[in-house]
């Protein structure tokens, strides 16, 4: 088993053990980097491009560049078992809009809510100022459309563990 957190010693950066953006229907973290060969199918099977090649090799989802559209395709090309079925919840991540949001500096944008086909973003009206938005992670499906349609790329997708405890 690959042990990332030692390739982290004398870094300043702090090791997330587990991201929120490592692939969907994924069985397990442990299992994942156990497992994983590293042998690039999902990256090109991916429907989007958003799969690339992160730290170790590992394959990792990159919302910037597009969105999951769960067509289950890394999952099919993957020679390991790593997969769960395809009617089980792809993966427990949330957008997350920071202080770097147009509506929040009061300038007008609804790129994401726009984009947002569960309709998980929302803009809620407020007088003498510009809609600020309004996530519910009820309903965000964690598809990241969001992030990439961004202008100030205020929007990151977590887990939605770490959204429930802010």
């Amino acid at each position: 088993m690959v042990d990332l957190t030692r390739r982290r010693l004398f870094s300043k950066k702090r090791h997330d053990p587990e991201p929120a953006t490592r692939l969907p229907w994924l069985k397990s973290h442990a299992l994942f980097i156990d497992k994983c060969t590293r042998c690039q199918h999902c990256l090109t099977a991916c429907e989007t491009s958003i799969i690339v090649k992160g730290e170790g090799g590992f394959p990792t989802v990159d919302f910037t560049i597009d969105e999951c559209t769960f067509c289950y395709q890394c999952a099919t090309v993957c020679p390991e078992d790593l997969f769960l079925e395809q009617d089980q919840t792809p993966w427990q991540v949330t957008a997350k809009i920071d202080n770097r949001c147009l509506a929040t500096n009061n300038v007008e944008c609804r790129s994401c809510q726009d984009i947002c086909e569960p309709m998980a973003i929302q803009f809620k009206l407020q007088s003498g100022q510009v809609a600020q938005p309004n996530l519910d992670i009820s309903l965000c499906n964690g598809c990241g459309a969001c992030v990439s349609i961004c202008p100030t790329k205020a929007i990151v997708m977590i887990s939605k563990k770490s959204a429930i405890h802010q």
